[in-house]
């Protein structure tokens, strides 16, 4: 796919890794609709990017929203990349998480993904080229302990972006999912992070996924894992899942340490821990 002088909407814009895909489609040539929640965050991109970055407040979760998005890209002819970055996280055992706490993960990870792209997919489907972009995780593929609800979401966005691109596999609308393993962004939480050096993962910088998720744009590529042994062990989990269970066993007692610490819900991206 061609990024020069492609239109682009990329959701989860403030987060620290969306940024970085904002500057990376920006130097592709790329004009880039932002959208996200925090209204000073989204005009900080308009000032540091120029005129190639238009934003739009919008709370995915909103038809309101979802169409005040629609109706600013039919102001930008061309538009014909989508790229679904907005996520939440919640790290913690799943028996602490309550009813709100679930149904908020599940209708920002997966709901509002869905509903933004059958709204925006007429318009994709009338581009020379276009296609569909589901920022997923390594927790897409392998479930982990302490992110269940999260495990949940991204398997969910995974099969949804099989699915949908076979569904539009006559039509000129590729659909690409992307999997980042950790990412260091400011989004991470306390008990994350010390989790993550408890278990010494390593960690890919926002520049880093932003610069994949270019590469794979440019050479048509429809499903993307990121790291090594991660993509290792996304393959094993699909063969021998018990080998899996055995291995991440061994983290447990660790994990339910900083699982059990008082934490809070992070917005965007967030980390995702390198399985040993």
């Amino acid at each position: 796919m061609h990024l020069q002088d492609s239109v682009v909407v990329l959701t989860g814009a403030t987060g620290g890794m969306g940024r970085a895909m904002v500057a990376a489609l920006c130097r592709a040539g790329a004009r880039v609709l932002v959208v996200g929640r925090q209204a000073t965050a989204l005009k900080g991109l308009e000032r540091d990017f120029g005129p190639q970055v238009t934003a739009v407040q919008a709370d995915l979760r909103l038809a309101v929203d979802r169409a005040r998005v629609a109706s600013a890209v039919r102001q930008l002819p061309g538009f014909n990349l989508l790229i679904n970055a907005a996520g939440v996280n919640h790290f913690g055992l799943f028996e602490s998480m309550d009813d709100a706490q679930i149904a908020e993960l599940i209708d920002i990870n997966l709901t509002a993904n869905l509903q933004l792209t059958r709204c925006l997919l007429p318009q994709l489907k009338e581009a020379p080229q276009a296609c569909v972009v589901n920022i997923g995780s390594t927790f897409g593929s392998i479930g982990y302990a302490g992110f269940s609800t999260y495990c949940a979401s991204k398997f969910a966005l995974r099969g949804f972006s099989q699915a949908l691109r076979r569904e539009l596999a006559d039509t000129r609308v590729g659909v690409l999912y992307l999997a980042p393993r950790a990412t260091d962004t400011d989004m991470n939480s306390a008990q994350v992070n010390a989790m993550n050096r408890a278990l010494q993962v390593a960690t890919d910088s926002p520049d880093r996924v932003a610069a994949q998720l270019i590469k794979a744009l440019h050479k048509d590529l429809r499903e993307v894992h990121l790291g090594w042994p991660e993509r290792l062990f996304v393959r094993l989990n699909n063969v021998l899942p018990s080998l899996l269970d055995k291995a991440l066993r061994r983290q447990l007692s660790t994990i339910r340490q900083y699982a059990d610490t008082p934490h809070t819900q992070q917005t965007d991206i967030t980390t995702i821990p390198e399985h040993h």
